[in-house]
C-alpha cells in the first residue's frame, strides 16, 4: 500500500519535541502514531504499559496532529529536516472519523473503535485581561486569536463551534476577514504554538482542548479556560478513534496495546489528565 512516487509530507522544523524515541525508528517493537493532543499523558500511559507488558521495550512514537499522520500513512513516510522518516505505523489514532473512513476505503485498516472523548475551552492569560465571557468575544477587532490551522482535527469542532455561535458569518469573522487583518493567527501545532503565545502576551485567547489547560498550568503556565458552555463545547462530538493497521509490522504488540488503551489503568491516566474516559 506504500506508495513511494508520492511526495512526502514536510514534518515542520518545530516539531521535533512531536517525534519520540528516534533511536528505535528502524528497530522498534511498536510504532504508535498519536494524535497530538494527547502529548501531555503519554510519558505515563507507556511508563504503565511497559509495565504490564516488559516485553515491548523499544516504542518510537509521534504526537503530531492526526491530519499530518494520515498524509504520512497515505504517502509512506515524511521529511523531517534532512531525513526521510519511512516507518508504518503499528497503531494510528484520530479526533476525526473522516481519517479512519478513508483508511478503510483505502484499504488500510479492518475496523476502528472510539476509546475517548474531549471538549473545547478558551485559553486566556490568567485574570482574563481582554474580557472574554463568550465564543462571540473572538470576533472583536481587539482580540487576537490563536487559531489551529487545516491540518489539525480540534479545527472541524472549533469550526462547528463557531457555527453554532454565529452561523456562517461568524465562521467568516473568524476565519477569513479577522485572518486578513492579522487578529486571527494560524497556527500549525496548536498545544504547543497556543500556550506559548498567551504567554508572550501575542494573543489574547485561543480555543483549545480543555485538557491543554489542565497540562498548561501543571506546568506553571499562568492561564485559565473560559467555558463556552455545554451547547458549544462539542463534548458529545468529541470521540477519539483508534486502529491496528493491517500491514503493521508488530502485530500482536498493537493488540496489546489495543487492549490496555480500553482498560482501567489506561482510562484512569486519561481522566487525571482532564480527558473524558469511554470505558469506564
Amino acid at each position: 500500500m506504500e506508495n513511494r512516487n508520492i511526495d512526502l509530507p514536510e514534518i515542520p522544523s518545530n516539531c521535533g519535541d512531536d517525534l519520540h524515541n528516534l533511536e528505535y525508528m528502524d528497530s522498534a517493537d511498536l510504532v504508535l502514531f498519536m494524535a497530538g493532543n494527547q502529548f501531555m499523558v503519554m510519558e505515563e500511559l507507556l511508563h504503565t504499559f511497559q509495565h504490564e507488558y516488559p516485553e515491548i521495550r523499544r516504542i518510537f512514537y509521534e504526537t503530531l496532529p492526526p491530519g499530518l499522520e494520515l498524509k504520512q500513512i497515505l504517502a509512506g513516510g515524511a521529511k523531517f529536516g534532512g531525513m526521510e522518516i519511512r516507518v508504518t505505523p503499528d497503531i494510528y489514532t484520530s479526533v476525526t472519523e473522516d481519517a479512519m473512513e478513508e483508511l478503510f476505503s483505502r484499504g488500510y485498516i479492518d475496523n476502528y473503535f472510539v476509546y475517548l472523548h474531549n471538549r473545547i475551552v478558551l485559553m486566556v492569560p490568567e485574570g482574563n485581561p481582554a474580557g472574554i465571557k463568550t465564543v462571540n468575544d473572538l470576533g472583536r477587532e481587539d482580540i487576537r486569536v490563536s487559531q489551529p490551522g487545516a491540518m489539525e482535527d480540534i479545527t472541524h469542532y472549533i469550526i462547528d463551534m463557531y457555527d453554532m455561535a454565529g452561523g456562517d458569518t461568524f465562521v467568516k469573522r473568524i476565519m477569513e476577514e479577522k485572518r486578513a487583518e492579522g487578529t486571527t493567527i494560524l497556527t500549525v501545532v496548536h498545544h504547543r504554538e497556543t500556550p506559548l503565545r498567551i504567554k508572550k502576551g501575542t494573543v489574547d485567547v485561543g480555543p483549545v482542548w480543555a485538557t491543554e489547560v489542565v497540562n498548561a498550568r501543571r506546568e506553571g503556565l499562568k492561564v485559565e479556560a473560559i467555558e463556552p458552555g455545554e451547547g458549544l463545547d462539542q463534548r458529545d462530538k468529541v470521540n477519539y478513534f483508534i486502529t491496528r493497521l493491517k500491514n503493521a509490522l508488530n502485530p500482536e504488540n498493537a493488540d496489546k496495546f489495543l487492549n490496555f488503551i480500553k482498560s482501567q489503568k489506561s482510562q484512569e491516566i486519561y481522566k487525571k489528565y482532564g480527558f473524558v474516559p469511554h470505558f469506564i
